[in-house]
């Protein structure tokens, strides 16, 4: 997008005297969402009932809009609706917040009908929570953001966005049917379940790709990702389902979180979370966005997975930044790999790393009558096969799996005429 035609944005933040300075990450939202940022304030006070910021820092911001001829102002704070008609009253453009911002992202990037469905239904979650102070507002006077609500009776409108939030739950039940049957028959086939988790840009779908061969949009935009993607992946000849899914941001809108209910249940429903850290950012930032990683998984009921960390870019910092920032991050107490996703490098060991905290596989002796070779076949496609002998009217394996698959195969061998020895004492007799 051109610049001329991108609309042109002031970014505002008001802090508290206790919280840390800085728009980096309100600046990286709104390139995402295609604005031209062309004025940046912050201030430190307390908030103020009628603008947020002081009307002393509105006004000085109105000047700014007319002599930068801005579109929209930007708040990295959450804004009641009367604070923003204060202030596009004041200003003569559109005021939005934070949480107004990330779904204007989410709408740009959203590709399936799902993640579109989720984005509107939190969109108007947002509405609903607002709607009779939005319309006594506007039909005291319309302003940017407002136009069009004067003409509506509140209970007119409050009910067309309930009637449209049924609606699409009804929608979002019948595909959310179809993802847990996937994720059955994922279960029926043995495999575990490996999610992908982190902030946003960490590069989440830049391992994806390297890990299970695929060609998925990469970008340094933020939330590229919205809608999951599995495949099945090798990690160091034990075979898993690996899920690229959303990233997380710190203060992500709870509306979000419910939204996106069935896009995060595949991180709860994982056998193992791989937790992807950008090894290129500040050592404080790396820090900040773990724990709200962390927290993140906690509010969906996911702290308690096993974790290995993927500390990744570590081709855009040196050695010594590298040790760094496994040091920051001792304090997990789960393993830590540096990687390059984009490079390669290091991902034998990641793999090898992700297979030791995989579930316990089990280890099997097989016979498999020599004739069955479509069934030695299927072995060795899905089992990790780690020596095979011929002998005339048998063929001896030893192989592992998982505990469910293995079973399966056990029970199918024995039915064609082999015989299988459990070597993991846990299992023996299951066959």
């Amino acid at each position: 997008m051109s610049n001329q035609s991108r609309q042109r944005a002031i970014l505002v933040r008001r802090r508290l005297p206790s919280e840390a300075g800085g728009l980096e990450e309100l600046r990286g939202l709104a390139h995402t969402a295609g604005y031209e940022v062309v004025a940046e304030f912050e201030q430190v006070r307390e908030p103020d009932p009628r603008y947020n910021i002081g009307l002393g820092k509105a006004k000085e911001i109105a000047e700014a809009i007319k002599k930068l001829r801005a579109d929209k102002v930007i708040f990295d704070n959450e804004l009641k609706v009367v604070q923003i008609y204060n202030l596009a009253k004041l200003f003569g453009v559109e005021v939005i917040d934070r949480l107004q911002l990330i779904l204007e992202i989410f709408s740009k990037h959203a590709s399936t009908t799902e993640a579109k469905l989720q984005i509107e239904l939190a969109r108007l979650r947002y509405e609903l929570a607002h709607a009779r102070e939005k319309v006594r507002l506007a039909k005291m006077g319309e302003q940017p953001g407002f136009y069009g609500l004067g003409r509506y009776e509140v209970d007119v409108y409050y009910n067309a966005i309930k009637r449209r939030i049924v609606s699409i739950n009804a929608t979002l039940r019948r595909i959310r049917r179809k993802s847990i049957i996937y994720r059955q028959m994922r279960r029926e086939m043995g495999y575990p379940l490996v999610s992908l988790a982190g902030y946003t840009n960490a590069g989440k779908t830049e391992l994806f790709n390297a890990l299970a061969h695929e060609q998925k949009l990469v970008s340094d935009a933020l939330f590229t990702t919205l809608s999951t993607t599995t495949r099945l992946v090798d990690f160091a000849g034990r075979r898993a389902f690996l899920t690229d899914t959303v990233g997380f941001i710190e203060r992500l809108p709870i509306l979000l979180v419910e939204a996106f209910k069935t896009t995060l249940e595949e991180t709860v429903f994982s056998d193992l979370i791989i937790l992807v850290v950008d090894a290129s950012d500040e050592l404080e930032d790396i820090r900040r966005k773990v724990l709200c990683s962390l927290e993140v998984l906690g509010e969906i009921g996911a702290s308690d997975k096993p974790l290995v960390i993927a500390l990744n870019k570590i081709d855009l910092i040196t050695r010594s930044r590298v040790e760094e920032a496994m040091e920051i991050l001792s304090f997990l107490k789960h393993p830590v790999v540096p990687i390059s996703a984009k490079q390669g490098t290091n991902l034998d060991v990641f793999c090898r790393v992700v297979a030791e905290n995989l579930p316990r596989y089990e280890m099997l002796e097989i016979e498999v009558p020599s004739k069955e070779q479509a069934l030695l076949s299927h072995i060795h496609s899905v089992m990790h096969v780690l020596s095979r002998e011929d002998s005339g009217a048998f063929t001896t394996l030893v192989a592992e799996a998982p505990k469910d698959l293995a079973r399966k195969l056990a029970a199918k061998v024995v039915r064609c005429g082999g015989s299988v020895r459990w070597v993991n004492a846990t299992q023996s007799g299951c066959a």
